[in-house]
């Protein structure tokens, strides 16, 4: 995997337009952006555009809507913040049927670096299955594509793929360079050792993860919810701490996998238990440590022990690269969130190439205050996942090779 890919440093946008697909999926409330990391993010690919003298013509989704257009995910509050961030107007092209009359005058009428953002690209039903005449409609308004939204590249959507279908001029942004760089390079070609962390609840959710990391990594360290359902495989009560039965041979069969290729597989030690998982997710709760061996029947395992603390910050410690994907326990919760706590603090300690993998681990990293110590935090929780499964993600997979 490789991935060389064209990027927007090899090519000079100059009088050119340019459909560039950003990831503008930002939280709002009562119309109000409350989050806008996204739009500073997709800043410095936009303005090597802009500074070529190419035209910009920008899409994303926001949200899911569920029958066509929706107002409450217009992307005009996105356009406005935009034209704040960059010091410019970015004329927005409000149509609901995304390349209407709207978006052909704003294209007709731009200049060599003018930006355009088009309506949420979720607004055509054909959108998210990939169909005709939605792709068409979009290439028609650009010479060139470029795909700078990772979080969307694991779908084979109008905008993410269908577009290069009629577009041939195709590269990545910055960010999605970055992604590649980082994930691609610490799957397929890790400075070791290369430990390799996955928390989370479910071992559902990471079936395909666990197998493909056993073959890339040294160390392979589980904990979160899922750590429950391998503690039940080797024979432990786990009282009632999260556990998907129907995963039990699949939890010995990597246990066995591991030991076969050499790899070291860890487990939690000890956790830490309650009474039931709390409620609301925020309120205090009574908790004690008990080794992993010894849960009572009685309680549940919300969060790694401190002896595993210990033992997961120590395989850290002389690692060269790190992927982490998954807390370790209820991170939500102050009293809960201490493994998860102490993995970051490893991780921020590390001279190591440290990767966090998206989703809840990106929220726990950025929400504790380790993001500025970490390598790299990856954009996409869906997106990373299937990468580190070792999938080929459409939205990577259509652009085109240097």
């Amino acid at each position: 995997m490789g991935l060389n890919k064209v990027t927007v440093d090899d090519v000079n946008y100059a009088g050119k337009k340019v459909l560039c697909r950003c990831d503008f999926n930002v939280p709002l409330k009562d119309g109000v952006i409350t989050n806008d990391n996204r739009i500073t993010a997709a800043l410095p690919t936009i303005k090597k555009i802009m500074n070529d003298g190419g035209k910009v013509i920008l899409c994303s989704h926001l949200g899911k809507p569920k029958n066509g257009p929706e107002e409450k995910f217009s992307l005009a509050p996105v356009a406005v913040r935009l034209s704040e961030l960059l010091g410019k107007e970015v004329v927005f092209a409000a149509d609901d049927e995304v390349v209407g009359e709207n978006a052909k005058n704003a294209v007709a009428n731009m200049k060599d670096g003018d930006v355009v953002l088009l309506q949420n690209t979720r607004f055509r039903k054909e959108e998210t299955k990939n169909e005709e005449p939605f792709s068409t409609e979009l290439a028609s308004l650009a010479d060139c594509f470029v795909m700078d939204a990772f979080g969307s590249a694991h779908r084979a959507h109008c905008s993410t793929a269908g577009v290069t279908k009629h577009i041939k001029d195709t590269a990545v942004g910055y960010l999605m360079q970055k992604e590649i760089d980082y994930l691609g390079n610490a799957v397929e070609n890790p400075v070791r050792p290369f430990v390799a962390i996955l928390g989370g609840a479910k071992v559902a959710d990471k079936l395909n993860v666990i197998s493909n990391l056993l073959e890339k990594c040294d160390t392979l360290i589980i904990g979160g919810g899922m750590a429950y359902t391998f503690l039940k495989a080797k024979g432990y009560e786990v009282g009632l701490s999260l556990v998907d039965d129907s995963k039990i041979d699949y939890c010995k069969e990597m246990m066995e996998k591991a030991e076969k290729l050499g790899k070291k597989l860890l487990l939690p030690v000890d956790t830490t238990i309650g009474d039931g998982f709390p409620d609301p997710i925020d309120a205090p709760i009574e908790v004690k440590v008990v080794p992993a061996t010894e849960i009572p029947a009685d309680k549940e395992g919300l969060d790694i022990g401190t002896e595993t603390q210990k033992l997961f910050a120590d395989a850290v410690k002389s690692a060269k690269t790190v992927v982490w994907n998954g807390p370790m326990g209820v991170f939500e919760n102050p009293t809960l969130a201490k493994g998860t706590i102490a993995v970051a603090k490893a991780l921020a300690e590390t001279d190591a190439t440290t990767i966090i993998g998206g989703g809840d681990s990106a929220a726990a990293v950025i929400q504790l205050g380790f993001a500025d110590k970490m390598s790299h935090i990856s954009t996409g929780g869906g997106a990373s996942l299937e990468y580190l499964e070792g999938k080929v993600l459409p939205g990577i997979d259509v652009i085109a090779d240097k």
